[in-house]
């Protein structure tokens, strides 16, 4: 009989999303202290950062040869050097485990070359286990799952992105909730079809999903159809996602593109796409500039900030005030607090 590929690696990490999630709930009875990182919007807490230690502990003492990227953790730019690459989010969620809310998971990526092949998502509040490898199919705590084959596809959104943004959206089939990790793990095991976001996400955030909805037979990737990669030197996808089943995936990008959707798209290059919304002046002022970060639509720019990644100083602040509002808040996630031209 032959052991299936990385028997070893999914039993470990299956092991310590338990463990995780067993101090999680721990830290919940004891009562919680929570701090923000860049804002009201990016909490964290004492657990994440004990369990974000008991999973890479655990990682690297099981395989010490492979590199590490965790959330709650300095960067080593060791893990570039490594073909195989753990990516933990000890808590995927961290506002709404917070606020009470049931829908927080720990997240246990394995990417290999660039590719995600293996996930495991556990949340702790409803004893919900998916795990998955690519090639090898996905597991719902223990037994086999599938995607759906119903009709009427079913497309679960950012909580915050709804009720900022999407709730006027006539797009049908929307299903807020928080977690990106288990939005995936829900559509790789059936529970949904398909998703998107707005706003970038973090390699952490997504890893795991991702290999559970490729282990199903779906893909995730960026908003302008370009794939998603790991172990980058910098480790954030810079814009908005969209991934699901094949078929839901498909009509998804159909009904964002005719909606004329926005997302961010953050440290933007002339080698992107969305290089050629900015006007042609821009295009030649801006080529080499490490910080241009945009809020487009329909082939427009709809707010600009300039700003230097060094210092974090805004050289330029342009565009409608409610779509450079959004933009600012993504880029603080992603550099930090801004600080205006001037001071």
């Amino acid at each position: 009989m032959t052991t299936p590929a990385y028997a070893a690696e999914l039993e470990v990490a299956t092991r310590l999303a338990h463990e995780a999630g067993a101090l999680l709930q721990g830290h919940l009875r004891a009562g919680l202290n929570v701090e923000h990182k860049t804002s009201i919007d990016d909490p964290v807490t004492a657990a994440d950062r004990e369990a974000s230690v008991l999973i890479t502990a655990g990682l690297a003492a099981a395989f010490p040869d492979d590199g590490l990227l965790s959330e709650e953790e300095a960067d080593s730019d060791r893990r570039l050097s490594r073909g195989r690459v753990w990516i933990v989010d000890p808590i995927d969620g961290t506002k709404e485990y917070a606020g009470g809310s049931d829908d927080y998971c720990v997240s246990i990526g394995l990417a290999v070359g660039g590719e995600p092949v293996l996930g495991v998502v556990y949340a702790p509040a409803t004893d919900e286990l998916f795990t998955g490898v690519v090639g090898h199919g996905v597991t719902y705590s223990g037994t086999h799952a599938a995607p759906s084959t119903e009709n009427g596809w079913r497309v679960a959104v950012s909580d915050t992105e709804y009720g900022r943004e999407l709730r006027g959206l006539d797009l049908p089939g929307m299903h807020p909730s928080g977690s990106i990790a288990l939005k995936l793990a829900r559509i790789a095991a059936g529970h949904a079809d398909a998703t998107f976001t707005m706003s970038p996400r973090s390699e952490w955030d997504i890893a795991a999903g991702h290999a559970l909805l490729r282990a199903a037979g779906g893909e995730l990737r960026r908003r302008d159809g370009r794939p998603i990669t790991y172990n980058r030197p910098a480790p954030h996808v810079e814009q908005g996602i969209v991934g699901g089943i094949p078929d839901a995936l498909a009509w998804l990008e159909a009904e964002l593109g005719s909606r004329a959707l926005p997302t961010a798209h953050l440290g933007l290059r002339p080698d992107a796409p969305a290089w050629t919304t900015l006007d042609a002046a821009d295009q030649t002022a801006l080529t080499g500039h490490p910080g241009v970060y945009v809020r487009h639509a329909a082939g427009r720019v709809l707010a600009l900030l300039v700003v230097d990644p060094a210092t974090r100083t805004v050289e330029r602040a342009e565009g409608d005030a409610f779509h450079l509002e959004r933009l600012t808040r993504d880029v603080t996630r992603a550099l930090g607090a801004l600080t205006p031209a001037g001071r």
